[in-house]
């Protein structure tokens, strides 16, 4: 399940990597059931803004069935191969895109953003950044306008750069201005296929005009030096990533 010579070299260029039905079916049977029943039986709209910027379900955090998604996949092999060395995984950040008018509240678009830099619920001081974000699909996202998360190719050089030299900690910009008005290429994909993003890949993500709710489970994964050296991982992007030629 390693990555070949040319994904890596495809992931530094645009700082990611999709392999498709990477996930087990049955893995991802268990995992949307979670989920789905959670989401018709327990979720409380008034905590839609909330969990949108945080997580949904945050109970089911850490259900073996949802973690499996991760370290039962090829997810975790092939983050070791980008990383060298992780920290052990656990916990699952849900997301689930609702449609416009299931319930009255709205549903907050989130805009061009890094995840874990002056977060508008965060202290703009507070970082809570990691290394490689890995999503796995576990609804059907064929339609750019139904949700879909919505990234910026070869973004992570652009933060990279501007982390370095006209940023600093305590700005609440999260994007630099020409970032900022792009739309983004959307993640489509079916169940089971496996998004690897590098944490500075820009993204936003808009509102569900489709039918049914947008389900994703994500997994923040951090090589284990991470949490000593977060400043100096935004301003070289390839710090935590030992298994890359350039890190070598």
């Amino acid at each position: 399940m390693a990555l070949s010579s040319d994904e890596k070299r495809d992931f530094m260029r645009d700082g990611l990597h999709i392999r498709r039905g990477a996930v087990a079916p049955d893995r991802i049977a268990r995992a949307r059931d979670l989920v789905t029943a959670w989401y018709r039986e327990s979720m409380n709209p008034e905590l839609i803004s909330a969990c949108t910027q945080r997580t949904f379900a945050p109970e089911l955090g850490s259900h073996l069935d949802l973690l499996a998604l991760f370290a039962e996949s090829p997810a975790a092999e092939l983050a070791q191969d980008l990383l060298g060395n992780v920290r052990p995984v656990s916990t699952v950040q849900l997301q689930i895109r609702i449609p416009d008018g299931q319930f009255e509240q709205g549903r907050p678009e989130k805009a061009m953003h890094v995840d874990g830099v002056s977060c508008p619920h965060l202290d703009p001081e507070e970082l809570r950044t990691f290394s490689l974000l890995v999503g796995v699909v576990l609804s059907d996202i064929t339609d750019p306008e139904a949700g879909a998360l919505r990234y910026q190719p070869g973004g992570h050089l652009a933060m990279t750069e501007w982390f370095r030299t006209q940023w600093s900690l305590g700005i609440t910009e999260q994007v630099p201005p020409d970032l900022d008005t792009r739309a983004g290429t959307p993640f489509l994909g079916r169940p089971g296929d496996l998004l690897l993003m590098h944490h500075l890949v820009p993204h936003p993500v808009g509102r569900n005009l489709g039918p049914e709710p947008r389900l994703m489970a994500y997994f923040r994964v951090e090589h284990p030096d991470h949490a000593r050296r977060r400043l100096q991982a935004l301003q070289n992007p390839w710090l935590d990533y030992q298994g890359l030629p350039q890190a070598a």
